[in-house]
């Protein structure tokens, strides 16, 4: 167990849910990043445009890792990405881990998350 890993966690975790003042998970946390990613500030979506932002979510967590890269942005300005690797077999432990620690990278390279 990486214990630094899981102190780092858990200050984001209680940072998030201190500022939106509900328990919040990795799906949650997901569509947040997409929410940022997508740039145009806070409005209703609907369920399929949830969905999205959560995969421009992922893409863009993944893309440091080399699994993904930035291709363009459509005609309303949603990002899009294109696959640049397959992504490896995972157990559903590890597919989690490997998000988590994914989400944690970007927030601390975006400085979204005190040192």
């Amino acid at each position: 167990m990486d214990f630094e890993f899981e102190k780092k966690w858990k200050m984001l975790i209680e940072q998030l849910e201190s500022q939106f003042g509900e328990e919040i998970d990795v799906e949650a946390i997901l569509f947040l990043i997409g929410v940022q990613e997508l740039g145009q500030g806070k409005k209703r979506f609907k369920k399929d445009q949830k969905l999205e932002l959560m995969h421009i979510a992922i893409c863009r967590v993944l893309e440091p890792f080399g699994y993904y890269a930035f291709s363009h942005f459509d005609k309303d300005q949603w990002p899009h990405y294109s696959a640049v690797k397959k992504l490896p077999y995972l157990e559903d432990k590890e597919q989690k881990e490997f998000m988590r620690k994914a989400i944690l990278e970007y927030f601390e390279a975006e400085d979204l998350i005190p040192e």
